[in-house]
């Protein structure tokens, strides 16, 4: 059971460390292949529970940034909303609100809902009256349209670019025409929403299809038009824009951003920022989140406790070899370090190979994800159920460290009462059966 590793290197070890590692190695003289056997199949199950809870929760990080920097990409960092409806001048806001240094940019907008039909179709739209000549600041998807397409956006064209889903299910295409339906309005005083007092009959409105854009993000590319936002004051029997949108140097810092203004504009103006758009959805993927890694920890805790059996059969085994090392001189201290040390050995492999395998599924899915889809035949992920069309990946290092650190935690706790029982053997009675 002692015998002196070969690796010299290991000869420096303090002995428990070296007869646990001639265990796990399973070359130690007399060893059961049965105990070696069962031994390979611990460490496999916590390699694969450790891998699948450092995928999981690399995908979950890769989802999370994926639909945020989509969703950023149409969505202002933090709206300002007038309480009387409209900002009668909105330049002088927004001049208040860039005296922030966390504020980069601004643009106006009109916000409003209509529905959008051609022929027999019809589809609820939100509207979103912009400036092309300062969206693009606010709005990155915007940005990146070619100029001669945000160009067609001319106060009274009436023209209007939509998400390339809304436009699909409406089948038209650039050029095509499309009718407005939105709830009627009359004159006389604002009704605190900006778009005037409603009347009974809806109105209808001839738009014209300018282009269509992708957000990549499907809530947006389903439900979002664009077009002018003087158009859209017209429409919307609105005196001026009842939206500013902010665009910040760092989108992580608009709740504080967003207290700060509020102060300083004042309470006639509602602030909203981007952390509160979709805030159901971010909850309830975090708690998702924390549900299945509580799962998979678990799953690893059952891998990691399934070397009690292994110890256990080993120091039944062994019975003889401790003997033989407590009758020279070796104290049930040292006894139970070596299978102490046994079961962590045991744990670090499999976590090591865990990590090593779970890293490389999870850097590889942009791969492998694809390849199982053409295997099966079939789409994993539908963009009009997960917002987007493939599987993301992102580890980190501070999932990546308390994952290791649970599945050796539970591969030492699982090693307490083999290690104790080892350390219990009386020498006479071993030998005597021997």
């Amino acid at each position: 059971m002692a015998d002196r590793p070969t690796a010299t290197g290991f000869s420096r070890w303090p002995y428990e460390w070296q007869v646990a590692l001639r265990q796990v190695r399973g070359a130690g003289a007399g060893s059961n292949r049965f105990i070696a056997f069962i031994s390979r199949v611990s460490m496999l199950g916590i390699a694969l529970g450790v891998a699948a809870l450092i995928v999981l929760l690399s995908v979950v990080n890769g989802f999370q940034v994926e639909v945020r920097d989509r969703m950023l990409g149409l969505v202002p960092h933090i709206t300002l909303l007038h309480r009387e409806g409209v900002f009668t001048d909105w330049q002088a806001t927004a001049r208040v609100a860039a005296r922030n240094p966390a504020v980069a940019a601004a643009a106006p907008a009109v916000l409003a809902d209509g529905m959008l039909g051609r022929g027999e179709l019809l589809r609820g739209a939100f509207l979103r009256g912009i400036d092309p000549a300062l969206e693009g600041a606010v709005s990155p998807v915007v940005r990146e349209l070619p100029p001669a397409l945000l160009q067609q956006l001319q106060p009274g064209a009436m023209k209007v670019l939509l998400g390339q889903e809304l436009a699909r299910a409406l089948g038209v295409k650039s050029g095509d025409r499309l009718t407005l339906v939105r709830a009627g309005r009359g004159g006389g005083s604002s009704s605190g929403d900006g778009l005037g007092p409603q009347t009974s009959a809806p109105q209808m409105t001839a738009l014209h299809v300018a282009g269509t854009f992708a957000a990549g993000h499907f809530e947006f590319d389903n439900t979002l038009a664009l077009l002018h936002w003087q158009d859209a004051a017209t429409l919307f029997n609105v005196a001026g824009v009842n939206a500013i949108q902010l665009r910040l140097h760092d989108a992580l810092q608009a709740p504080e951003a967003a207290r700060a203004l509020q102060e300083t504009l004042g309470y006639d103006v509602a602030l909203r920022d981007w952390t509160q758009v979709n805030r159901t959805w971010f909850e309830s993927v975090q708690l998702q989140r924390r549900m299945l890694a509580l799962i998979l920890t678990l799953i690893v805790a059952v891998a990691a406790f399934n070397l009690v059996s292994t110890l256990v059969m080993t120091v039944t085994d062994k019975r003889g070899d401790i003997a033989i090392l407590r009758t020279l001189g070796a104290s049930p201290l040292s006894i139970m370090g070596i299978f102490v040390a046994q079961g962590l050995l045991a744990g670090l492999v499999g976590t090591a190979g865990g990590v090593a395998l779970g890293l490389g599924i999870a850097y590889h899915l942009d791969v492998l994800v694809p390849a199982l889809e053409r295997a099966l035949g079939t789409t994993l992920l539908s963009p009009s159920i997960y917002l987007i069309d493939h599987l993301p990946s992102l580890p980190m290092a501070s999932d990546v460290v308390p994952v290791v650190l649970v599945s050796l935690g539970l591969s030492l706790v699982a090693t307490l009462y083999p290690s104790w029982r080892a350390s219990r053997v009386n020498p006479a009675e071993a030998l005597r059966h021997e």
